[in-house]
């Protein structure tokens, strides 16, 4: 299995030396708690630290995996197909492009004692497909919203396509401490009940939760669901009104994720669907472009 505790000792056996490829593994992703998913070298090194700080969180299992096109295990129309081999001009073969990952990885693994049981599964081909594969038991997926082509498109399926909880690192390192204040963007609606119900594990692990209602309804209603919510859930967290006062509602929940020294933002992600936040700017869009803090969500 291609998943340890995250915070076992080290106990290393002759087949971690090196990397598990997909025609030898094919179930490693299957049942750890948390999948750390590298599309993209350039994000491995925030998706590895927010993955472990999230399973560790949780006394849970951890597992990596590396996703990617691959134009010749791909069915799919010859336009998709050139698009994908024009890649290799710039970004080098997919396999070339798994290495990076796996270099990325291993230079990870060295890092930190205790990592030594983890290894990269890898599946290349149609990203749907292999993304559906590698997270189908897993609770939380921590991906990058941004990067190459793979990255964009797994972080597209995850959401829309798998329903996942994801986890988004921010830009840069990860600071830790990831459960240590959790803000929840609240609004009584289907997408922000899925989310917070899908984090509970993680919101009962978390040092202090505050449910962030931004301009409440006259009669409170944001509120009383929230309240409502936690008690259902058995979650212990503050319940915040504020209004935007002429900021948008990304804007205001930023600013009081900084006040509040935040280290996690919680929202049931892309209300209105993914097309329509890009073209009227709404909170998604706004706050995985713009948070310097992990974003978990879930459509």
């Amino acid at each position: 299995m291609n998943n340890a505790p995250a915070n076992d000792p080290p106990n290393p056996t002759s087949a971690e030396a090196g990397v598990i490829f997909a025609d030898l593994v094919r179930e490693g992703t299957d049942h750890a708690d948390v999948l750390a998913l590298l599309p993209d070298p350039a994000t491995a090194q925030p998706c590895l630290d927010v993955a472990e700080d999230a399973a560790r969180a949780i006394h849970g299992t951890m597992s990596v995996a590396h996703v990617g096109a691959d134009p010749e295990r791909m069915i799919a129309a010859p336009e998709e197909i050139d698009l994908q081999m024009l890649r290799d001009l710039t970004e080098g073969s997919p396999h070339e492009r798994f290495e990076r990952v796996a270099r990325a990885f291993e230079d990870w693994k060295q890092c930190k004692p205790g990592r030594e049981r983890l290894l990269l599964d890898d599946c290349r081909g149609e990203v749907a497909r292999c993304v559906s594969a590698k997270v189908r038991e897993t609770a939380l997926v921590v991906a990058p919203c941004h990067g190459n082509m793979d990255a964009r498109d797994a972080f597209h399926d995850l959401v829309f396509h798998e329903r996942k909880l994801v986890l988004a690192p921010p830009a840069g390192t990860h600071a830790g401490n990831l459960l240590g204040h959790v803000v929840i963007g609240w609004k009584p609606h289907g997408h922000a009940r899925g989310a917070v119900a899908a984090a509970r594990r993680w919101l009962a692990a978390a040092d202090r939760v505050t449910v962030l209602c931004v301009n409440d309804e006259p009669d409170g209603s944001y509120q009383s669901t929230a309240r409502e919510l936690l008690d259902q859930l058995g979650l212990d967290g503050d319940v915040v009104a504020i209004n935007s006062a002429g900021l948008s509602v990304g804007e205001t929940i930023l600013d009081f994720a900084k006040s509040a020294n935040a280290t996690c933002l919680l929202i049931g992600a892309f209300k209105h669907g993914y097309f329509l936040e890009l073209l009227l700017g709404r909170v998604t869009h706004y706050l995985l472009s713009h948070s310097p803090l992990p974003l978990m969500m879930k459509h």
